[in-house]
């Protein structure tokens, strides 16, 4: 019987000597390279080395070893038309029938916090990608392998037919490309930061599956969930799930929105957030007080919505969040206690985030019909800000600090937004009006008598003094606002005309 040729050569080596033992069983000779074939041969695999196939040794430091015609010829012929047949036997090539191949390790190379330039570019795989490349382009002779997760229905197909289904050959082919694409985004990008592009003519963005999805938005809407590689730690796309049934689409991205809100906060902090929009903020000396402010600031909307905490969870908190229909909640950590309490009702997700690590610079990217939009993400606080005082009342050290609060909430509200705070809490949040003062109208008919000397936040300009009337009448005291209308000086005027301090900012957070 005419021995049928394989050729491997992988960086992730699980499971490789079995499945090419089961190759050789099947009547395959294994033409390998370098450490694939020190390990095969090592597992008592009979192996052949890729120079006794070109008639040339591996050189450079094996930067060129699989790039002769002997090894792309056997991958690129198409065996079934005699022409090729012809020449393959006039140049003494055989042909290859499966490629099993997977990368150098690039992905995590850079991933080390100490990797050189050097090294990671040593890393970058030339032979490989062109193999698997070849090799897919020909799927109808060639069977190509990239995962191990397919070595399965690899053999079994061979032991049951003597070939691999026409099929199954496409879906391994689709899946190469779509490995040595996500190979070459990530090369991409780390080339580009390297060279400092800061808007490349091609955005390349690769990322991975994490999670399939029961639905989207809405039952009828499929929904996938991918994060991506080497992206940020601190993160809900890499935060641990303790407990609870899976999470759907509208809870991964109501947790992201409560995630980014309380990670502006230093002190003890409890965001709780509903359809993207924080619904109650609270602060205090320990996680308890900080979720009983949250609480009370909107102890309606909280139903059925989503709590992250910057502190561990303790038991005292754990019992406060018992009493509630809660969808997720996010802390850095749970006490043994707390899990004990939580952990009792069935449905409850539990998610822990370090929160001792950076978050990393990231573009923000939305995808709308056949384009896709890039920006970064609002990182901009008030330490950045050029802070400016234009009416004749100075805020107090008390109205600054509720300024403060409101302010880092705002940022996070949907436009157009306004948020009432006091010190350590939100009192009412207008979110997504078509109108500022519509906005602000909401917002201070929930914070209701809470307003009296309370402060308010906009993440906008305001185009009229209209905002700052509704305000004064509600007993608002201070007002943060970016400033930089053509009206402003009526607003200025009018905050004076009440007494009102107000700040502006310089610079507006429109979220939409």
């Amino acid at each position: 019987m005419t021995k049928k040729r394989a050729l491997i050569s992988v960086s992730d080596k699980n499971g490789i000597v079995d499945f090419a033992r089961e190759l050789t069983e099947l009547g395959f000779e294994i033409v390998s390279t370098g450490g694939t074939k020190k390990a095969l041969a090592e597992g008592g695999v009979p192996v052949i080395g890729i120079s006794d196939v070109t008639g040339f040794p591996e050189i450079l430091e094996g930067r060129v070893k699989t790039l002769h015609p002997n090894i792309h010829g056997g991958l690129l012929a198409k065996v079934g038309e005699a022409g090729h047949r012809q020449q393959l036997e006039e140049h003494g090539i055989t042909p290859i029938e499966l490629v099993c191949v997977n990368l150098y390790p690039f992905q995590q190379t850079i991933s080390k916090p100490d990797v050189s330039v050097e090294d990671a570019i040593e890393n970058i795989d030339i032979g490989g990608p062109a193999m698997l490349r070849a090799s897919a382009k020909n799927h109808e002779y060639i069977t190509v392998v990239v995962d191990p997760e397919d070595y399965a229905i690899v053999i079994e197909e061979f032991r049951s037919n003597g070939k691999t289904e026409a099929a199954t050959r496409r879906r391994l082919a689709a899946k190469v490309y779509r490995h040595t694409a996500s190979y070459d985004a990530m090369i991409a990008e780390y080339m580009t930061n390297l060279a400092g592009e800061e808007n490349p003519e091609k955005l390349t963005v690769t990322y991975e599956l994490k999670q399939t999805l029961r639905y989207g938005e809405n039952p009828h809407q499929k929904a996938s969930f991918y994060r991506k590689p080497l992206g940020s730690v601190f993160s809900i796309a890499n935060a641990e799930q303790l407990h609870g049934k899976e999470l759907s689409y509208n809870n991964i991205n109501d947790a992201d929105a409560a995630l980014q809100i309380v990670k502006e906060f230093d002190e003890p902090a409890a965001v709780a957030v509903k359809h993207m929009n924080p619904c109650g903020v609270g602060t205090g000396t320990n996680v308890y007080e900080a979720f009983l402010k949250a609480f009370e600031a909107d102890p309606v909307s909280i139903f059925g919505g989503i709590i992250a905490f910057n502190r561990e969870v303790d038991g005292e908190t754990a019992r406060k969040l018992y009493e509630i229909f809660l969808e997720i909640v996010i802390a850095p950590s749970f006490s043994q206690e707390a899990l004990e309490i939580l952990t009792g009702k069935k449905n409850l997700r539990l998610l822990t985030i370090p929160f001792d690590q950076e978050g990393k610079t990231e573009r923000k990217l939305t995808s709308i019909e056949g384009g896709l939009l890039a920006q970064e993400y609002d990182a901009y606080g008030l330490k950045e800000a050029n802070i400016s005082v234009p009416t004749k009342r100075e805020p107090t050290e008390a109205e600054w600090e509720a300024l403060k609060l409101g302010w880092k909430v705002v940022k996070h509200v949907k436009s157009n937004a306004i948020v009432v705070a006091d010190k350590d809490s939100t009192l009412g949040i207008g979110a997504g009006q078509m109108n500022r003062v519509g906005a602000a109208k909401i917002a201070l008919e929930q914070a209701g008598a809470k307003a009296e000397g309370a402060a308010l936040a906009s993440d906008a300009f305001f185009p009229m003094n209209d905002t700052v009337e509704a305000a004064a009448k509600a007993g608002i005291t201070a007002i943060i606002q970016p400033g930089g209308s053509i009206k402003d000086a009526d607003s200025i005027k009018k905050a004076d005309e009440y007494g009102i301090a107000m700040v502006f900012t310089g610079v507006r957070h429109f979220k939409h």
